[in-house]
C-alpha cells in the first residue's frame, strides 16, 4: 500500500460532501485515498485480474494517461487564465473525469469491492444521477454554461428509457469541483493500486 497522505489531505477539504452526500463515515471522509487503497489491497487475486481484464486497455497505460492528465491541470493551473484555456480545460476535465473514468475503472470496480466499503459508495455515487446524468450530457454534448459562468446547465434524462424526455440539471462550480475530485481520487487509487498486482 502506498502513501496516500497527500491525497487524503486534499480529498478531506470535502468531508462534510463526502459525509453527506456520498454516505461515507467520518474516519473514510478523513483519508479516503487510504480507505479506498486498503479496499482494494484486500481484494481477492480473480477481482483485481477482473479489473484489469474488463478493457482492452491495459490498467498501467490507464494510469499514464491519467497522470499525464493531471500534469496538463497543474500546467494550466499555474498559468495566467485565458478563456480559450479556461474552456478548453472545462471540456478535458469533464471528459476524463466522467466519461473516460465511468468505462474505464468505475463500473468494473463497483462490482467488485464489497458492499459498504467506501470504494463502493464512491463509484455508486460517480455512477448515479446526478452524476450520471452529467456524465450523459456531456458525452452526448448537452450542456452548456450559466449566463454568469457560476456553473453548468445540462439536459439528460432521468432514466434509462430511450423516449423519456430531457430534465434540465444545473450544477454550481463548486459542486461540480466536487465531484471531479472524488473521480480524480478514485481513479488514480484504483489504477495504482490494481497496476500493482
Amino acid at each position: 500500500m502506498g502513501d496516500w497522505t497527500r491525497l487524503d489531505q486534499q480529498m478531506a477539504l470535502w468531508a462534510t460532501r463526502l459525509c453527506d452526500n456520498v454516505k461515507l463515515s467520518a474516519e473514510q471522509s478523513m483519508a479516503l485515498a487510504t480507505a479506498i487503497s486498503t479496499d482494494i489491497e484486500a481484494l481477492p487475486s480473480e477481482s483485481k485480474s477482473r479489473i484489469n481484464r474488463a478493457s482492452p486497455v491495459p490498467v498501467q497505460d490507464r494510469l499514464e494517461e491519467l497522470q499525464a492528465f493531471q500534469m496538463w491541470m497543474d500546467l494550466v493551473n499555474n498559468t495566467e487564465g485565458h478563456p480559450a484555456v479556461n474552456r478548453a480545460q472545462v471540456v478535458t476535465q469533464n471528459y476524463i473525469c466522467f466519461v473516460y473514468l465511468k468505462d474505464a475503472l468505475f463500473d468494473i470496480l463497483r462490482r467488485q469491492v464489497p458492499s459498504g466499503s467506501a470504494t463502493k459508495r464512491a463509484c455508486k455515487y460517480l455512477l448515479n444521477n446526478p452524476v450520471r446524468a452529467f456524465r450523459n450530457a456531456v458525452a452526448h454534448g448537452n450542456w452548456r454554461y450559466s449566463d454568469d459562468f457560476s456553473g453548468i446547465i445540462y439536459w439528460a434524462r432521468k432514466g434509462d428509457k430511450p423516449d423519456e424526455p430531457m430534465s434540465r440539471f444545473e450544477v454550481s462550480q463548486e459542486e461540480l469541483g466536487f465531484w471531479q475530485a472524488l473521480a480524480r481520487c478514485v481513479a488514480y487509487v484504483g489504477f495504482s493500486q490494481v497496476a500493482q498486482s
